[in-house]
């Protein structure tokens, strides 16, 4: 077991750290007149990503200090994927412009449809972007509350196997509003309450063996024995590859495992907290694809499995630069905008949106970028019985539960990175007065849980899953708090449900999962639900949104030819 927020020797760089950076061991100065350079070395080559400045108010003078420390950007230029995924976000940016921009009319302003807006406006095209709320973001929306403070849907990680979504924040200009944590995964010990056990990667590994070394070097939670049959079991996957990884969508976590040879504990041990993070369920529902295609990319790729946290608010420091992004090229982007009715021709293409407050949106194509229950809510009728819509019957979005509870101290028992809980209700956590650098609070605790499964808290009162959690909070952090709040206190709390999130992955959903383009000519769909290879995550969303848009862009001359028609047979009548 290691110590409290010991940094494993392997790693390069000590973790993010907000205040006066103390550590003897790095030529840094605490003061300095130019930010950039230092004695001869520069911050990014010391591995530090940012200096933030400081003003004394005492004395009216500023000067610059380093009061937060990150991990320098992981390579990922090199790899595969992220290649890829430049090279579709190029295609858009280098094909031809159009005679005649189309209008494309967008509904749902979370990351799938201001993805599919982003690549349409690169194209050349007009996205109006519509979102029902006031907020931007879908499932990384935020709110402030009346102090101030900010609280989100969920906790939200971005991870270095994240090659559309990393490419997204360089495309913007905005790579350095992540957080990058050192390459570790950290367990909590429920039968050592307050314990924590690691899975530290070392950096000067490359993949498979940096995942390999850091699993065999943790004895604390699987036995050699486990760590052998575990590794056979996993031969077939590492050697079938995605075609393998694709034929276990019809079992279960628990049930691959079993079948495998491999011990329940070590289901038990990892694959428990590994579930919940994944899809917010446990290993006896959750398809195995989903597990096969997380290993998949952390085991082929060095910095897959390195993860950061935005630097603040998703909606700000996300969403509103994307936003930006479309708004300079054209496009339109309103909220309080909510699609009432999906309005037909008698030849049952889109006619039109019908809003809720009466506006009528037409446009040359039409996006759902909505959740797909939502989606399947504004169905229209005639398109029920299209075996494209028909199999939509089985996704569903699984429910979960965002706590945020602020503390009147600072809790010592938290790392800066994110915490498996390895709880039977909680799923994972951060202390994000640590974490987040608009978040920091060097003297209280703000701790952001995901509540999972959900599927029975969904409906209890916001006091009742406060009392759970505190409950499971002693055990983490059974030094400084207790159920009875007799040692740290609550200040305050926000409990965020989102009845229906990300879709439940549970077997046999992949050959559910549509094709961006629909049958009806000039109605596309897009969300992490339609058909992408990164599943249900935020990656999957923002891949979602190209791949709608590449449709889209494909099917220029017909929904132009489409749009004439339309016009010929208006000024006829």
């Amino acid at each position: 077991m290691t110590g409290l927020g010991l940094v494993c020797a392997a790693q390069p760089k000590p973790t993010s750290s907000y205040g006066l950076f103390t550590s003897s061991k790095l030529p840094i100065s605490r003061s300095c007149k130019n930010s950039e350079s230092m004695g001869g070395h520069t911050l990014q080559n010391l591995g530090f990503s940012r200096v933030y400045e400081t003003r004394n108010k005492k004395h009216h003078h500023s000067s610059l200090k380093v009061v937060c420390v990150d991990y320098p950007r992981p390579e990922l230029e090199s790899t595969i994927n992220f290649v890829e995924a430049a090279y579709l976000s190029s295609t858009f940016r280098n094909s031809p412009r159009p005679i005649k921009p189309l209008e494309v009319v967008i509904a749902g302003a979370g990351l799938a449809g201001l993805s599919t807006a982003k690549y349409l406006a690169d194209a050349g095209h007009k996205p109006v972007l519509l979102e029902a709320r006031d907020v931007l973001g879908g499932k990384v929306a935020a709110w402030k509350d009346e102090d101030g403070d900010w609280y989100e849907t969920g906790l939200h990680i971005f991870f270095g196997a994240y090659p559309n979504m990393q490419n997204l924040f360089g495309e913007l200009g905005i790579s350095n509003r992540l957080q990058w944590k050192e390459h570790s995964m950290i367990f909590a010990m429920p039968n050592k309450p307050g314990q924590f056990s690691r899975f530290d990667f070392p950096e000067v590994l490359p993949a498979p063996f940096n995942a390999i070394l850091a699993i065999l070097r943790n004895n604390e939670m699987l036995s050699w024995t486990e760590k052998v049959k575990f590794a056979i079991g996993l031969l077939p996957a590492i050697l079938g590859g995605q075609a393998y990884v694709e034929a276990q969508d019809g079992m279960t976590v628990q049930e691959w495992m079993r079948k495998q040879g491999i011990p329940d504990r070590v289901t038990d041990e990892v694959f428990i907290a590994m579930s919940k993070a994944l899809n917010f369920i446990n290993p006896d529902e959750l398809s195995m694809q989903c597990i096969l295609i997380a290993l998949n990319r952390f085991l082929q790729e060095k910095h897959g499995s390195k993860m950061a946290f935005l630097d603040g608010n998703p909606p700000e420091r996300l969403c509103m630069p994307i936003v930006d992004h479309i708004q300079s090229l054209g496009g339109e982007v309103r909220l309080n905008a909510r699609v009432q009715r999906i309005v037909l021709n008698e030849d049952g293409t889109v006619r039109s949106f019908l809003l809720s407050n009466g506006s009528i949106i037409k446009g040359d194509a039409y996006v759902f970028a909505t959740p797909v229950d939502i989606l399947k809510l504004l169905l229209p009728e005639s398109w029920k019985d299209i075996p494209y819509f028909r199999k939509l019957e089985k996704l569903e979005g699984v429910p979960v539960i965002n706590v945020h509870i602020w503390f009147d101290r600072k809790l010592r028992n938290a790392y800066d990175q994110l915490l498996f809980s390895r709880s039977s209700l909680l799923s994972v956590y951060a202390d994000m007065s640590v974490t987040c650098k608009e978040y920091y609070d060097p003297d209280h605790s703000m701790l952001e849980l995901v509540f999972a499964p959900a599927e029975e808290w969904i409906s209890r009162s916001d006091a009742d899953i406060i009392d759970a959690t505190m409950k499971e909070l002693a055990k983490l952090f059974p030094d400084e708090i207790l159920a009875d709040q007799s040692k740290a206190k609550i200040l305050k709390y926000h409990v965020v449900k989102t009845p229906r999130s990300v879709y439940k992955t549970i077997p046999n959903c992949e050959p559910c999962r549509p094709l961006q383009k629909s049958p009806v000519e000039g109605f596309y769909l897009a969300g992490d639900y339609t058909k992408q290879k990164y599943l249900a995550s935020m990656e999957g969303a923002v891949l979602s949104g190209k791949l709608c848009a590449q449709a889209v862009v494909k099917d220029y001359e017909l929904l132009l030819a489409r749009g004439q028609r339309g016009l010929a047979m208006t000024n006829t009548f």
